[in-house]
């Protein structure tokens, strides 16, 4: 999922192009990544990360829409609750919310948590754009 915008050089102040990008790895992992490049004065930086920042995200939400956690009709609610917990950092009661009225997010993040109620015998899936 990507994004790109014009931002100001952090050199010179000129207009730059800004990138972003937040993936979900094949180890079950998600990183973003940053770059930065002043076509005025040639400066050029990138970050990256795994914990993505607060304005990136909105950012991916605000141009892609916010992707829905699905479950499937008949679900182990005892295993939901704990994928949830342990995924989102949840109290129990924030869980039970959680699960009641569903999930929003970008998609890596979305495809992440479903990737793990599958693994639990969960049926989950990651429905994107279903947030706009």
């Amino acid at each position: 999922m990507a994004v790109s915008d014009s931002v100001p050089c952090p050199d010179c102040g000129a207009p730059a192009e800004w990138h972003g990008v937040q993936v979900l790895l094949g180890d079950d992992s998600l990183r973003w990544d940053t770059e930065t490049v002043c076509g005025e004065c040639g400066s050029a930086t990138a970050a990256c990360g795994t914990e993505l920042p607060g304005e990136m995200r909105e950012r991916l939400l605000a141009e892609h829409g916010a992707t829905e956690l699905r479950l499937g009709s008949s679900v182990d609610r005892v295993a939901v609750m704990r994928v949830l917990r342990r995924s989102l950092g949840l109290g129990l009661g924030e869980a039970r919310a959680v699960r009641d009225r569903g999930y929003g997010g970008t998609l890596p993040e979305v495809e992440l948590l479903a990737r793990r109620l599958r693994v639990v015998g969960v049926g989950a899936v990651a429905v994107a754009g279903a947030g706009r």
